[in-house]
């Protein structure tokens, strides 16, 4: 083990993302439900529907970008009410390749990353304005 190694800090964290996966023919609906109810509690931003594979995402999806002081209410939150859909969380730091792959949560099922597509380095990616506005308790 390297002794000279220090733990990284918290502060590499710029914002969040969840990468919420479903099946455009038999689990869209559930998506849709979820994405509704995410955007009536938590300040995020809900990102395009993805019907095809993009990026390194190997199934259909959509994103939800968030601020780090949302992270303790979303993320227990989505983890109680997923119900069969996989969600991707990871940190937004200068690395989305380490983002994705090593430094992720996953949320039910783990799916397959095409990590080839993702850099070992890039801006830090702040959270964007919110487009939700919660109107009711998490």
């Amino acid at each position: 083990m390297n002794e000279n190694v220090l733990p990284r800090p918290t502060s590499e964290i710029a914002s969040f993302h969840a990468h919420v996966y479903y099946d455009p023919a038999t689990t869209r609906a559930e998506a849709e439900r979820l994405r509704e109810w995410i955007g009536e509690r938590f300040s995020a931003t809900l990102g395009r529907w993805h019907d095809v594979k993009v990026g390194p995402h190997d199934a259909a999806m959509y994103q939800v970008a968030f601020a780090t002081e949302v992270f303790a209410e979303l993320v227990p939150w989505l983890m109680l009410n997923h119900g069969s859909l996989s969600i991707l969380v990871h940190p937004n730091t200068t690395n989305p390749k380490r983002d994705h792959l090593a430094d992720p949560l996953w949320i039910g099922s783990p799916l397959h990353l095409h990590g080839d597509k993702l850099p070992d380095y890039a801006e830090m990616e702040q959270a964007p304005a919110p487009n939700t506005k919660a109107t009711l308790r998490p």
